[in-house]
């Protein structure tokens, strides 16, 4: 994206952009929404015997990469969720006093929300979730070691695998993310390897995890009080007569950044589709709804003067 904007600056000038990715309010009520996380993505492979061994003959002797793993990743976060990594937190830009403003008119269906997924304590201290939203996070977006279920084996595995999914808010860059979450891995005692490890590495290094980030990229916030932004508030208003949601970050991610760097325009996102669209799952899907709320409101945005 940010090769076609540089290519084409003069055709694509612009003062703002209208995104209509993401889902509308919980509430069902319609949502302004002026910044988008970044994200980056980083696999961790850490490595146990050459090949699969008897858990009986060789457990409690052989180090298991699955157990490993699963306490490299435990030290990762406390019980709240909170992101135990060192610097984790320090460079993120504080909401304005606007913004702040608008986070505390958003309806809290956190409760609610909550009974609908079926679990019993959120994490956070006391936060929402709307407020978490513009903190930044690490998730794992999966785990493999060996088989489970029918295919499962009483063996110790070779290998075990994660994925990491670093979300990111203003202030963030993404591979400084990623290099505070390499510190934070060698200081739990691994030697940390981008390459297949080698046979005197394996000798030599009792904890060893290859480390593979992805390219990434950072987060991006409008702010809500320029004229143009109140603007695009002011015609979605027109369309419906409960107060307009207005939110600083989308919990997603976006490269909308680009669009800051490329063209130096602003974006806003003005979402469509229903919360409970079930996005990045099976049977993702859109209520017809909001299809026809959301013609209505580019309409109105589209009328803007």
């Amino acid at each position: 994206m940010a090769e076609i904007l540089a290519r084409h600056k003069a055709l694509l000038a612009s003062d703002l952009w209208v995104i209509c990715d993401g889902p509308v309010h919980q509430s069902g009520r319609k949502q302004v929404v002026f910044g988008a996380r970044g994200d980056v993505n980083m696999s961790l492979k850490v490595y146990g015997p050459r090949r699969p061994l008897h858990s009986g003959h060789y457990g409690n002797w052989v180090p298991n990469p699955a157990m490993a793993l699963a306490c490299l990743l435990a030290s990762m976060t406390d019980s709240t969720g909170r992101v135990r990594v060192a610097g984790f937190y320090d460079d993120v830009t504080p909401l304005t006093l606007a913004e702040k403003g608008a986070l505390a008119k958003v309806p809290n269906l956190d409760e609610t929300i909550r009974k609908e997924l079926g679990f019993a304590r959120p994490y956070g201290t006391g936060q929402s979730l709307v407020e978490l939203l513009n903190q930044p996070s690490l998730n794992i977006n999966g785990m493999q070691s060996a088989n489970v279920g029918a295919q499962a084996a009483n063996v110790i595995p070779t290998v075990a695998t994660a994925v990491l999914d670093l979300r990111l808010v203003p202030g963030n860059d993404a591979q400084r993310q990623v290099q505070k979450v390499v510190r934070h891995i060698e200081r739990q005692g691994y030697h940390v390897t981008t390459a297949e490890p080698t046979d005197a590495e394996r000798a030599q290094y009792p904890l060893l995890v290859r480390v593979q980030p992805e390219t990434g990229y950072n987060a991006q916030r409008t702010r809500l009080d320029l004229p143009i932004a109140q603007q695009v508030i002011k015609a979605v208003q027109t369309t419906t007569p409960d107060p307009v949601v207005q939110l600083p970050t989308m919990g997603g991610s976006l490269p909308l950044y680009v669009f800051e760097q490329q063209l130096q325009a602003h974006t806003i996102t003005v979402p469509v589709a229903n919360y409970d669209n079930n996005q990045h799952a099976e049977n993702e899907n859109i209520r017809l709804g909001n299809l026809w709320d959301g013609i209505e409101t580019m309409a109105a945005i589209m009328l803007l003067k």
